[in-house]
């Protein structure tokens, strides 16, 4: 089962809301600059025919910039909020634990006994014979 990233690791999507936010910036400059340019000559009366005919057409351009970088943020935040939804894949248990299983009760702590090896769960609490003339042995004689 393909897995998608996450939205925070999207390239795309990144790409999507930078271009989005560069292209309303750009507009807002344009659209700000065209204006100020014919407000400024048109109330002075010293505009010309480039500043006024011109000045309207970059001026639009500015505008359909700006929006077009608004409907793009807007789709970067649809977008976002539209992951959120998206369910996560279920975790697949491989099998899973009966704790109400006698083998589990049973079992003996995990301590390196294992069972089939000759090992005994039984610890040998007196000494051999053996040890004990080993010990003899090495005593220092007085």
């Amino acid at each position: 089962m393909p897995t998608r990233p996450r939205l925070s690791r999207s390239i795309p999507f990144w790409l999507l809301a930078a271009a989005s936010v560069a292209t309303a910036a750009a507009g807002a400059v344009i659209l700000v600059d065209k204006l100020g340019v014919m407000t400024t000559t048109l109330t002075d009366g010293t505009a010309t025919g480039v500043e006024v005919y011109v000045g309207q057409s970059v001026a639009g351009l500015g505008a359909v910039l700006l929006g077009a970088g608004i409907v793009g943020v807007l789709i970067t935040l649809a977008v976002a909020a539209a992951a959120t939804l998206r369910p996560h894949p279920p975790v697949e248990v491989v099998e899973p634990i009966d704790w109400s299983s006698d083998e589990v009760a049973d079992a003996p702590a995990d301590h390196g006994y294992e069972r089939g090896l000759g090992y005994t769960s039984e610890i040998a609490t007196a000494p051999r014979a053996s040890d004990e003339q080993t010990e003899v042995a090495a005593a220092p004689s007085r």
